[in-house]
């Protein structure tokens, strides 16, 4: 009766040398402390790790659209500057028919010089439609370099001759077109002085390290300048009556 008694108070029997386990023998052991805290430190050092790249990547992209953008505002610019050279350029080119058509009637004997002036003139009026449709094309811009050179060469050779003539220096309407063209070729140079300006600080910014790097990903391609070929044709023609 007494053995009963004890049993039941336990809950399991007892059974000596068996070894049984009872139900709080059962739960699970509990992990030092020291091994819940290594594990929280290897998760957050890679949640730390991961914020780091991202940041890293987010200050990379967007060094790359500043870049970017840089370059097509410096390109812009550039584009808009040759849009006022081709202004000045269209004037000049409806002036030069003016100049021949006047000295026709003085220099019947000089129709080759005239015609020269004329087909240089035409050839430089192709090219520069073709350099203003985009003048980010390098060939187009030495294209319309070489035109106006030959251009430049042709009123040249036309004003020696005109200084054979007295009667065409003093003509009225030779010095209003004199007056014109020679206002209009200080304009070109201005124009072509601050597109050059404008070029030289494009190709810089897409040349210098590391922005090439995103120039080259993106076909910024380099950019020409505006100057005829000859040193000798760099200063404007001298229409002087």
């Amino acid at each position: 009766m007494e053995d009963r008694t004890q049993h039941h108070g336990t809950g399991h029997p007892n059974i000596a040398g068996k070894g049984y386990v009872g139900h709080a023998s059962l739960t699970q052991t509990p992990l030092p402390g020291g091994i819940h805290m290594t594990i929280f430190a290897m998760f957050g050092t890679t949640a730390i790790g991961i914020l780091v790249f991202l940041a890293v990547l987010v200050g990379i992209f967007l060094w790359v659209v500043a870049v970017y953008n840089g370059l097509i505002i410096h390109r812009n610019r550039y584009k808009n500057a040759f849009a006022q050279i081709d202004v000045q350029l269209k004037r000049r080119y409806d002036l030069i028919p003016n100049l021949v058509e006047t000295a026709k009637g003085y220099m019947k004997h000089e129709a080759q010089t005239l015609e020269a002036v004329i087909a240089a003139r035409n050839a430089a009026f192709g090219a520069s439609n073709k350099a203003a449709a985009d003048p980010t094309d390098g060939r187009c811009m030495k294209e319309l370099n070489r035109s106006e050179g030959e251009l430049s060469g042709a009123l040249g050779r036309l004003m020696v001759v005109v200084e054979q003539y007295p009667d065409l220096k003093a003509n009225q309407n030779m010095l209003a077109v004199q007056e014109e063209l020679t206002s209009t070729e200080n304009k070109v140079g201005f124009a072509r002085q601050s597109f050059n300006d404008a070029v030289m600080i494009y190709n810089t910014a897409r040349e210098i390290f590391p922005s090439n790097i995103i120039a080259g990903m993106f076909n910024f391609a380099e950019a020409a300048l505006f100057e005829v070929d000859s040193p000798s044709e760099r200063v404007a023609p001298k229409v002087a009556f």
